[in-house]
């Protein structure tokens, strides 16, 4: 896999994103900015500019025309993609630590960070998929966290039909998406070890959390049953499902950051990591990062993937056959 570099950033990548057909990839990181791209040869699509604190989150909606970004000039902003056009600013009391739109496009979620008098919400807004369309002001849900250890990620199930929370403290929550009920608790990670990123496949009936435990795992959607666990020898930041035909997950994680200048590429495990799907096996790793990973994502269409560094980086790595050719033996087996 030779990977394509975008070096549009100044500062750490916090999180990357493609659109729904996997030709752009969108990027923040803490330097104020978020950039799109073209995943095929990484030529740059645009910026969208605007934002005054570091950007924490970005996600785009089905269709590929609107643009969702937050940060920590404690804004939620909404952009037009084609033209960069600022739609829309919701302001807050706290920073925005993550969003992400609904399966549909008609619904936006965010997650408020804890800090400075603010408690940690969830908030969810109903928007209009025409750019030329007024966006409401108000949001349609609002969940209070005080009775559990602060939000890190969230996210819509299928169907719009559960928001899926992770939580600080290691613990994963799902709420009813309509009226904001919690309907199950559960603690798949070790205790007080924070759920650091929360991926949906592509049918969102499942989904996948990773945490600073050192796992990824695996988990149901309609009941938070944990399905498979994947054990890495680093803190994780990020994890995501590769979609079928293939059955890999990729994690990405390493050392903490204040530690980098001082360890290796390869003793800081600055490394993407696959793992088998369905045999939690670790099947292989992809260097390239000088410092940790915090975010990897998936083409929607299967044929690459991208990885977001503490270096500032972002690096699209397109697969090659052997790729898609490679099976365990027993799924040989099961094929003839």
């Amino acid at each position: 896999m030779r990977p394509i570099l975008l070096q549009g950033h100044e500062r750490a990548l916090t999180q990357v994103k493609y659109s729904k057909e996997g030709d752009l990839i969108f990027s923040v990181s803490k330097d104020h900015i978020v950039c799109a791209w073209y995943s095929a040869n990484g030529e740059r699509f645009g910026a969208y500019k605007g934002h005054v604190g570091a950007l924490w989150t970005v996600d785009v909606d089905p269709n590929t025309a609107l643009l969702a970004s937050g940060g920590a000039d404690n804004t939620l902003r909404l952009w037009e993609v084609k033209t960069g056009r600022l739609i829309k600013t919701w302001e807050f009391g706290t920073s925005i630590k993550r969003c992400e739109f609904s399966e549909d496009g008609l619904q936006l979620l965010c997650v408020t960070e804890k800090r400075s008098g603010q408690l940690s919400t969830i908030v969810v807004y109903d928007i209009n998929p025409d750019p030329e369309a007024e966006q409401n002001d108000e949001h349609s849900l609002r969940i209070v966290v005080d009775d559990i250890p602060k939000v890190t990620v969230a996210g819509f199930s299928y169907m719009t039909k559960f928001i899926i929370a992770g939580h600080e403290d290691g613990s994963v929550t799902q709420y009813d998406a309509k009226t904001g009920e919690e309907l199950i608790h559960t603690f798949p990670h070790e205790e007080n070890s924070p759920v650091t990123d929360l991926q949906w496949s592509s049918d969102r009936t499942y989904f996948i959390t990773s945490s600073k435990d050192k796992t990824a795992k695996l988990h149901d959607s309609k009941k938070l049953e944990t399905l498979k666990t994947y054990v890495a020898d680093t803190p994780l930041n990020s994890a995501a499902i590769t979609p079928e035909p293939t059955n890999y997950v990729i994690l990405g994680g390493g050392q903490a950051a204040m530690d980098v200048t001082t360890t290796s590429a390869r003793q800081g495990k600055f490394e993407a990591r696959f793992y088998h799907k369905v045999f939690e096996e670790e099947i292989g790793r992809v260097r390239g990062h000088f410092g940790p990973l915090n975010y990897v994502a998936v083409d929607p269409t299967g044929k690459s993937y991208c990885s977001g560094g503490e270096d500032g980086y972002v690096r699209v790595h397109h697969f090659d056959p052997p790729y898609f050719d490679f099976k365990f033996e027993v799924e040989r087996e099961n094929k003839r």
